[in-house]
C-alpha cells in the first residue's frame, strides 16, 4: 500500500536518555548525530553531523547550497546564536536583475505558477521565485567548521564522515521524504542535475536505495580541505560558473568574501518562561512579538479546547505578522524598532476582542515563503549543552540550479528580496534577504532548558508560540506538545486548522469571524525539542520528542 503522508495514526511517546538525545526529521540522520556522540563528541559535533546527514538523506529539505542558523546553551551556561546566511551578490542591483529578466526569454520560467507552485505570488512584483537570481550567497559550509571549531570537541571531517557514507554507499529513502523528492522531476532540468538526484529521470520509490556520490565527493572534500574549498577553491568555481552561466551575477569574490557571525539572541519572557529567538534578519521577532500580545490577552488563560484560546492566539499572530513584515530586513540595512518590548504588544494588543479582525494594517506576507520547508534538528548532552540547528535551501530543492558537478543544489532564499526600492527587503548588493528559519531555546527554570523549533516557511512562529503554550500554560509532556493539533494564519486571512480539530471548534471559529479551512497535516510544520531538566543535579535529565508529521524520531543513548 502507498503511504498517506496526510495520516498518521501511531502513538509516540516523550524519548528519555542518559547520556546525549537527538531530535531530527529523519530516523538515519538522527543515528549519525548520536553515533558522534558515542565517539565523543558534544552536542555540537553532533548537531553537524546531523545536519549533514540530513543533506544527504533528506535532500528535498536541506543542503550545501544554503544557508545554516543555530541557537544554543553550553555547558558553562552561555546563551549564544550562530547566523550563517550569505548575502546578495555585489552586482546584483534592482536595475541589474530587473533588466537580466526582461532580456531573459526563459525568465518566466522562474516564477511558481510555471512551475507547478501553489502560490498567490503575483510575478510583476518581484524577485523571481527559481534561477540564478534567486541565488544567494551560501552559508553552510562555513556555518558548519565555524560550529565544530568554536563549539564541539572534534573536527569537522569527523562530522561529516556519517553523511559522506551514507552519499557514497546509499540509503533507502523514507515516506514522506519519498513524496517531497517527486518536485525535483519537473524542477530540475538540466542533465547534470537530473543525474545528481534523480534515477532514471525519476525521484526514488519509498525504501528505494538511493546514492548521491557527488554529493559525497563535495562532502569528503570539504572534510579534508575545510571550508574554504567551497568558498575559494574548486567548488566555488563551479557555483560560479552555474550561476553566471544562466545569467546571474554571483562571483568567487563574493563566496570568498564570506563569514558566518556569532550574535547575540534576543528574547522575551511567556507566563514566566524565558523564549529566546534569533534576532533580524531572521523572524525571530515575530514569535516573542506575538507571544507577549498572547500574554497581554490572557490567550493562555482559556482551556485548551476551546475556540476562545484559538481566537485570541490567532489574532496576535496576525499582528506580529503584519509587524514583521513591515519592519524586519537586514538590520545593516534599516533600523529595526523593538518589537519584541512589552510596550509594543501592550499597544497591539488594543482594540482585540471576541471577533476576528481583518484589518490588522501594516504589511503583509509575501506568499513565496508561506510554504516553503526545511530542517531542523536539536540535540543536548548530559554536560548541558543544548543547541537547536536549521540548515535550509529555503523551498525544496531551492533554485532548480545545480553546481556543476558537485551534485550541490543552489538555494532560492534570494526570493524574499523585492524588486520595489521602497520595500523594507528590496533587493540591494550584499544585503542579506528575510529569513523565516528561527532555532529557538526555552528556559522554563534555572535548571530546565529546551531548545526546539518548528519548521515551514511562515509556520514557523506560529509553530513556536503552539508548543510554548502547550509546554507552559497547560503543562503538557514533549511529545503530547508536539502532537496537538494545530492551527495557522494563512497569508490569504484564511485561519487553517488541521482536520483532527474538533469540528465544533471550527464552527465557533467561523461563528467569530474566522474564514476557516481545513489543510493537511503536512502543512503544519515541522517539530523537534529536546530538554535537559536538573541541570545542576548529579543525574541530568535528557528527554526529546519529534514531529508526528515527519519521518524521523527522538533517539539518544
Amino acid at each position: 500500500m502507498t503511504p498517506d503522508p496526510d495520516r498518521f495514526t501511531s502513538r509516540r511517546s516523550t524519548v528519555y536518555a542518559p547520556n546525549g538525545l537527538v531530535a531530527t526529521s529523519q530516523p538515519l540522520a538522527g543515528e549519525a548525530g548520536v553515533r558522534i556522540l558515542r565517539e565523543g563528541g558534544n552536542a555540537f559535533d553532533a548537531a553537524v553531523a546531523t545536519a549533514a546527514a540530513l543533506n544527504v538523506v533528506e535532500p528535498t529539505s536541506t543542503g550545501l547550497g544554503g544557508d545554516v542558523f543555530a541557537l544554543y546553551r553550553t555547558a558553562d551556561g552561555e546563551v549564544g546564536a550562530m547566523r550563517s546566511c550569505g548575502g546578495a551578490p555585489a552586482e546584483a542591483t534592482i536595475e541589474n536583475v530587473s533588466a537580466a529578466l526582461e532580456a531573459d526569454a526563459n525568465a518566466d520560467e522562474y516564477y511558481p505558477e510555471s512551475r507547478g507552485y501553489a502560490t498567490d505570488a503575483d510575478e510583476d512584483a518581484g524577485m523571481p521565485f527559481l534561477g540564478p537570481h534567486a541565488v544567494t550567497v551560501p552559508g553552510t559550509a562555513r556555518g558548519w567548521e565555524a560550529t565544530v571549531q568554536e563549539l564541539g570537541r572534534l573536527t569537522l571531517s569527523d562530522a561529516l564522515g556519517p553523511a559522506i557514507e551514507y552519499a557514497t554507499e546509499g540509503y533507502p529513502v523514507s515516506e514522506i521524504i519519498a513524496s517531497h523528492w517527486t518536485g525535483a522531476e519537473d524542477l530540475f532540468t538540466d542533465d547534470h542535475a537530473r543525474e545528481a538526484y534523480l534515477k532514471d529521470g525519476r525521484a526514488p520509490d519509498v525504501g528505494e536505495t538511493m546514492r548521491l556520490p557527488r554529493l559525497g565527493e563535495s562532502m569528503r572534500r570539504i572534510a579534508e580541505e575545510g571550508a574554504d574549498v567551497f568558498y575559494e577553491g574548486e567548488i566555488a568555481e563551479q557555483i560560479v560558473d552555474e550561476v553566471q552561466s544562466k545569467g546571474g551575477f554571483m562571483t568567487e569574490a563574493d563566496l570568498a568574501g564570506f563569514e558566518p557571525e556569532f550574535v547575540d539572541p534576543v528574547s522575551t519572557t511567556y507566563n514566566g518562561a524565558e523564549i529566546y529567538e534569533l534576532p533580524p534578519n531572521n523572524q525571530g521577532l515575530v514569535a516573542l512579538e506575538a507571544l507577549n500580545i498572547a500574554e497581554e490577552l490572557g490567550a493562555g488563560d482559556h482551556p485548551l479546547d476551546s475556540p476562545e484560546r484559538i481566537h485570541y492566539f490567532a489574532e496576535a499572530m496576525k499582528r506580529a505578522f503584519h509587524d514583521g513584515h513591515r519592519y524586519i530586513t537586514d538590520p545593516e540595512f534599516e533600523q529595526i524598532p523593538a518589537l519584541e518590548s512589552e510596550e509594543w504588544a501592550a499597544e497591539r494588543a488594543e482594540g482585540i476582542d471576541g471577533s476576528a479582525d481583518h484589518d490588522v494594517s501594516f504589511g503583509v506576507p509575501d506568499s513565496h515563503a508561506e510554504d516553503a520547508d526545511t530542517v531542523l534538528l536539536t540535540v543536548a548532552d548530559d554536560e548541558g549543552n543544548l543547541v537547536s540547528f536549521i540548515n535550509s535551501r529555503f523551498a525544496g530543492f531551492g533554485s532548480g540550479l545545480v553546481a556543476g558537478d558537485t551534485g550541490i543544489a543552489l538555494q532560492n532564499r534570494g526570493a524574499s528580496f523585492s524588486l520595489d526600492p521602497d520595500h523594507p527587503n528590496s533587493l540591494e548588493p550584499g544585503k542579506r534577504p528575510f529569513h523565516t528559519l528561527i532555532p529557538a531555546l526555552a528556559k522554563f527554570d534555572e535548571d530546565d532548558w529546551a531548545a526546539f523549533g518548528v519548521m515551514g516557511g511562515y509556520m514557523q512562529p506560529q509553530g513556536h508560540v503552539q508548543v510554548i503554550s502547550n509546554l507552559v500554560d497547560y503543562d503538557m509532556p514533549l511529545q503530547a506538545a508536539l502532537d496537538y493539533p494545530r492551527w495557522r494564519y494563512r497569508e490569504s486571512g484564511e485561519l487553517a486548522v488541521e482536520g483532527r480539530l474538533d469540528g465544533g471548534i471550527q464552527s465557533k471559529l467561523a461563528r467569530k469571524g474566522h474564514d476557516v479551512r481545513v489543510l493537511p497535516p503536512v502543512m503544519f510544520g515541522g517539530a523537534q525539542i529536546t530538554r535537559v531538566e536538573g541541570l545542576d543535579s548529579e543525574d541530568p535529565v535528557l528527554s526529546g520528542a519529534t514531529e508526528p508529521r515527519k519521518d524521523g524520531n527522538a533517539t539518544g543513548y
